[in-house]
């Protein structure tokens, strides 16, 4: 295995974890039992591939050949279950911080999947057509969470969160360049998941949204 895949295979380990670590707490706020949590996990982890491979027309998803990532989400769904079940009388003083890691996790799998998304496309011949590109790769980064929060009953982030698409979005293009680029692919990597990221985290801190229709005209 290459430098470059091998990095993108741990990449997409570290979102898979993020992802179904965040949507199993999802689960948890919402009291939902081990099948729901299990659910929640493995469906936030996993969404945006699938549907990222339905765009590109590769049948079956590549989750149905390939089940490392499946296992990958399961394990990290049964452990947050676990570990809430077994140490639940002393994780309560830090339940305030459930929303936070909830974010952190969201970002972490939002940047990572946004990448994985872009580089996909251009791995299966469709780096010429650049709006199908970046279209994929925010497609598979915003898909989990949006799932994750319709089956939690509740409103997608991706609709009226803090600067959610865009990040998604700007990441993308700039990943999109910097490959057009033939710059190290490590740097155009890091650069683009840490920008999703940071995005992220800073419109979470200082409350950035986009404009809404007032409520009171």
């Amino acid at each position: 295995m290459a430098w470059t895949d091998l990095l993108f295979f741990i990449l997409q380990d570290i979102g898979t974890v993020a992802f179904a670590l965040s949507g199993a707490m999802a689960a948890i706020q919402r009291e939902l039992d081990v099948l729901g949590i299990v659910i929640l996990g493995v469906i936030t982890a996993l969404g945006g591939g699938v549907v990222r491979d339905i765009l590109l027309g590769i049948t079956p998803p590549l989750m149905f050949e390939n089940y490392h990532f499946l296992a990958v989400a399961l394990v990290t769904s049964l452990l947050v279950y676990a570990l809430e079940s077994l140490s639940s009388k002393y994780l309560d003083k830090y339940r305030h911080s459930y929303l936070p890691l909830i974010n952190l996790a969201d970002a972490v799998g939002l940047g990572v999947f946004t990448v994985v998304g872009v580089n996909t496309a251009f791995l299966y011949g469709y780096g010429s057509n650049w709006f199908l590109v970046i279209f994929v790769g925010t497609t598979t980064g915003v898909t989990g969470g949006m799932l994750r929060d319709v089956l939690a009953g509740q409103v997608p982030m991706v609709l009226h969160k803090q600067i959610y698409v865009l990040a998604s979005i700007t990441g993308a293009i700039i990943y999109y360049l910097l490959y057009q680029t033939n710059l190290e692919a490590t740097i155009a990597l890091y650069t683009s998941v840490l920008t999703i990221i940071l995005i992220r985290i800073l419109a979470i801190y200082f409350k950035w949204n986009l404009p809404k229709v007032p409520r009171n005209r």
